[in-house]
């Protein structure tokens, strides 16, 4: 079709769409109710509650006046907090997980071979089934030894015995360890003999990480393998006061009339529920002491900002369990009566890595409601969508972007559009299920680009939510009928927030238009401190007026409306040489969603007048770039290095960097494209894929070098 076809055909659409907004004025108005719609967008959402110079900002709906705590009044710790939900909901399917019916190798054409699974339906558990299995397991581990209040670790891949281990742990007053499954043996090392812990709980597949490394935990007794099957894995050079032992050897254990009789330590809201060690995109990790009242009081927060939380909804696992967000998320959606299917991200959707051609993805299968995410997923759901998008013919690439443009229009005035939702956008919801009715993302900033292409394409709101591990990851959360962008919301009814003049940043309180400066989070959910660490827990955490506060190093404003909206990170700011203030995450925000970019880290020096970055470009879109600049050859690592095609790539970079807003000085001025792919498993990135920016720098520190040379 000639574009001159297609600018006509295109401008008829135009047309009938004109004349159907004339006539569906009236009804549309009356059904969508629009300005309801714009005045909630608008209200008023948090206020300073005193006169004070820094004084504390918090919800217009705390009850009462007073930050909550719990999220229901008879419930006190985590334990009661299940325990209710077993009453309320018992027959109910609480976790679910997919059968796995097979597994295949599958060559690809560059020979390499990857493991593809065939699976099954979801078979689930209830409430009451769950709950019979945290008694025995829990009661199980007390007859082999764990003692209450004694230090457990759970080193294993999110799953539904991920959650029964927990919960048995709440139960039983064992305050668990988590440690991310993509670490390598030293940490494991420094995790295990840190907190001193005799019990290990851990996975078939993770269990080969402890081969050779068990004699030097000398406190290890024992090694708990999530499988049901009488065939334990085999463990090298285990020592052999080390027993190893199956979760359905102990729950069997624990069933036993002797021991599931036994007297139990019940948790107070003072016990240590978890110490959460932190991904560490900065140094070492630190161990965070969350508490039972700790966690309650974070979620009470967080679930007031998710409307009808309850039946029918259904959940999706699959981020790590060992990061607060997913923990917190999995255990309120249980404490509502929701039920939890469990998924990874290598079979989340049809086109994931390990699903073998022509299978369904976990998503396709479950049809979840609720889903968390962090940025780089969405990003990359972003892109491929547009990849496919530009990919089509003439007609269909100006067919969406008129669809798209036309409900990004009639969102932002308050409206939808259902017969384009029904026509063109449910291909899309498709691919996450086509029920999602809620996304929350966290974990680090999400574009305002990827934000609105989720709330078009998608046909659900995207909440943007602010929390620290040390505050239990609460802190903000926007509200679902909240229209805008870039904002993190207004604090939780949970928490209030101050902001603490930064002088040397030039942030202050008395800035304008916004009151501007480092953020403080405080209320119940700030957390013990760090284990072992007393020094650091003293520098990060401070009472104010009997209120404890972390301090959390980023740098925020709050809005007219009472929105808080993050601008900066104090460890992320570099001062160029001539006095200009670079913040190298908000730059990496705006580009990252760049088509040719897969992973950037910028980087800067104070002694030198512009920024640089190491960037890692997505193949495809890079081959097909080369290709329209008549640079011929398939070979990623040749490309790279042509100068002609870096230029080029620089450009574009510099190019979008000003649609993006971005200062001259903020866009870097020369990069190096690598052919990496930076994971959790290479060390340059957290599990919640944060950029470990030391480690980067110090990798393509001769890159970086050379740039600026």
């Amino acid at each position: 079709m000639s574009d001159i076809l297609v600018k006509a055909v295109i401008g008829l659409i135009k047309a009938v769409v004109f004349v159907y907004d004339a006539v569906s004025f009236i009804p549309y108005y009356i059904t969508f109710d629009p300005n309801s719609k714009l005045r909630q967008s608008r209200r008023q959402k948090a206020y300073p509650i005193s006169d004070e110079d820094e004084p504390p900002w918090r919800s217009v709906d705390v009850p009462g006046g007073e930050l909550t705590t719990t999220l229901f009044k008879e419930c006190s710790t985590l334990d009661d907090l299940f325990v209710r939900a077993v009453r309320l909901y018992s027959s109910r399917d609480c976790l679910g997980t997919r059968e796995v019916i097979c597994e295949e190798d599958e060559k690809q054409p560059n020979g390499r071979v990857f493991k593809k699974v065939i699976l099954g339906d979801y078979s689930w558990i209830t409430y009451e089934q769950a709950y019979t299995r945290v008694t025995y397991f829990g009661s199980g581990l007390l007859a082999i030894g764990q003692k209450p209040r004694h230090n457990i670790v759970i080193f294993a891949e999110t799953q539904a015995e991920w959650m029964i281990a927990a919960q048995a742990c709440f139960k039983y007053n064992f305050p668990i360890v988590t440690l991310y499954a993509t670490l390598g043996q030293d940490a494991i090392i420094h995790g295990v003999n840190e907190t001193e812990v005799t019990h290990v709980i851990t996975t078939k597949d993770l269990a080969p990480k402890f081969n050779g490394i068990l004699k030097l935990m000398p406190k290890v007794t024992h090694l708990i393998v999530m499988t049901e099957n009488t065939r334990l894995p085999q463990v090298k050079e285990k020592p052999d006061n080390v027993k190893v032992l199956s979760m359905k050897d102990v729950e069997l254990k624990g069933a036993e009339p002797d021991n599931i009789n036994s007297p139990i330590t019940k948790p107070s809201r003072a016990d240590i529920a978890v110490i959460m060690y932190t991904s560490g995109s900065t140094g070492l990790p630190k161990g965070v002491l969350i508490s039972h009242g700790n966690l309650m009081s974070g979620m009470s927060g967080q679930c007031e900002r998710i409307p009808n939380l309850g039946p029918p909804d259904i959940y999706i696992g699959y981020l790590p369990l060992a990061h607060v967000l997913e923990l917190s998320a999995e255990i309120s959606c249980i404490s509502h009566g929701v039920c939890i299917g469990y998924s990874s991200p290598l079979t989340l959707t049809d086109t994931s890595s390990k699903i073998k051609k022509g299978g369904k993805g976990d998503v396709s299968v479950l049809h979840p409601t609720l889903m968390a995410a962090v940025p780089v997923i969405l990003d990359r759901i972003y892109k491929g969508v547009w990849d496919k998008v530009n990919g089509g013919s003439v007609f269909a690439r100006a067919l969406f972007k008129f669809a798209y443009d036309y409900k990004k229009k009639q969102l932002e005035n308050g409206y939808d559009t259902p017969i384009l939702n029904k026509l063109i956008f449910s291909k899309l919801c498709n691919l996450l299920g086509g029920r999602v009715r809620l996304m929350l993302s966290g974990g680090a900033p999400l574009s305002n680009a990827t934000q609105r292409f989720m709330n078009i394409c998608f046909c659900c709101p995207v909440g943007q939510g602010y929390g620290l591990t040390e505050t239990c990851g609460a802190g903000t959360v926007t509200e679902v009928t909240d229209l805008s962008l870039g904002r993190v919301g207004a604090p939780l009814i949970c928490s209030e927030i101050r902001l603490h003049d930064w002088p040397e940043g030039n942030y202050t309180n008395n800035d304008t238009p916004f009151p501007r400066g480092e953020i403080l989070i405080g209320g119940g959910n700030i957390t013990m401190g760090y284990y072992k660490n007393k020094e650091k827990t003293e520098e990060d955490f401070v009472t104010i007026k009997g209120v404890r506060y972390f301090c959390t190093g980023d740098v925020g404003q709050f809005e007219e409306d009472g929105n808080l909206r993050i601008i900066d990170r104090k460890k992320d700011l570099v001062k160029l040489q001539h006095g200009e203030y670079v913040s190298l995450s908000k730059v990496e925000t705006a580009l990252k969603i760049n088509p040719l970019i897969d992973q950037i880290c910028l980087c800067a020096d104070s002694n030198q007048l512009f920024t640089v970055a190491i960037v890692v470009p997505n193949h495809k879109n890079l081959l097909e770039f080369a290709k329209d600049l008549g640079l011929n050859g398939t070979d990623i690592n040749q490309l790279i290095q042509n100068s002609d095609l870096l230029k080029q790539v620089q450009k574009k970079l510099a190019e979008f960097g000003v649609k993006s807003k971005l200062e001259k000085f903020e866009i870097p001025q020369k990069i190096k494209m690598v052919n990496d792919t930076w994971t959790p498993d290479t060390g340059l990135v957290t599990d919640a894929f944060k950029l470990k920016r030391r480690n980067i720098e110090e990798k393509y520190r001769s890159d970086i070098t050379r740039m600026y040379s």
